[in-house]
Formats: structure tokens, C-alpha cells, sequence
């Protein structure tokens, strides 16, 4: 597959991931709310060049882009490889990516609470990012048939 359609893929798969969290987040208290997260590492990041965003509203907008371009560009290394290892890889990244979002915030220096509040909010942090993985692998491996 060209990388352009690895990207698209990414892209699709950083979409459901992102639809998927953003239908969920609210309906419960253990939910994982990878939003808060991303929005707390931005604004560390925006801190290091002596800024920040103080709209509510830009910061999540920001955030929300952010997210999108990252797993995108992540999720299209699925495709790198033999097109007979794609949802190898898609399941070996996703849950990389899931289990990296639930261990990492607390060595970065980010609150973990957003996605380790529970044991299941740790496991739905893991299913989200597993899903959009598998999202991104299945699209590269209906595409690549072709």
C-alpha cells in the first residue's frame, strides 16, 4: 500500500477512536477521558515556549486536531510490512498505544487519574485506542486486496 492510503487509514482508524470517546465520555464517571489528558499535555507543552491557551473551547478544539493528526500518522504504520501482517500489527500497535495512554501520563508528569480511575476505565482506555487500530487495519487490508 502507498503511504498516502496508510495515512487515510490512520485517519480513519484516529477518527473512530475519537467518535468512540467522544460518544462515551459523558454517559459515566468511570469513563476514560483521554480529552482531559491530551488537554493537560498541551498546555505543559505550550508552558516549555512560555504560553498556553486560556480558551476553553481553543484548547479543546486544539487538543481535538492534535489527537487526530498523531493517531493518524501512528495508526499508519499498520500498514508498514507485509500486507499479510496488517491486523498483526494493527493489534500489536493498538494495544501499544492503549496501554502507553494508561502507564505514561504519570512518568510524563501528567495527572493519570483521567484514564486510570478504575480498572475498567484502564481497560476501556486500552479498547479505544485497540479500536481504532483495528479500525485502521481493516481499511488497509480491504484496500490493499485491490
Amino acid at each position: 500500500m502507498s503511504k498516502t492510503q496508510n495515512l487515510l487509514a490512520g485517519l480513519a482508524g484516529a477518527v473512530a477512536l475519537n467518535v468512540l470517546h467522544e460518544s462515551l465520555k459523558k454517559t459515566d464517571d468511570i469513563m476514560p477521558r483521554v480529552d482531559l489528558l491530551g488537554e493537560e499535555a498541551l498546555q505543559k507543552l505550550l508552558g516549555y515556549f512560555g504560553t498556553g491557551i486560556s480558551n476553553e473551547n481553543d484548547l479543546y478544539k486544539a487538543t481535538l486536531a492534535g489527537d487526530l493528526v498523531s493517531n493518524a500518522i501512528y495508526y499508519s504504520f499498520i500498514g508498514a510490512g507485509k500486507n499479510k501482517n496488517i491486523m498483526a500489527n494493527a493489534v500489536a500497535l493498538g494495544l501499544a498505544a492503549g496501554i502507553g495512554a494508561v502507564v505514561l501520563p504519570k512518568p510524563m508528569g501528567l495527572n493519570p487519574k483521567p484514564v486510570t480511575k478504575t480498572t475498567k476505565t484502564k481497560l476501556l482506555t486500552i479498547a479505544y485506542y485497540l479500536t481504532g487500530a483495528l479500525v485502521a487495519g481493516a481499511i488497509m487490508k480491504r484496500t490493499s486486496r485491490k
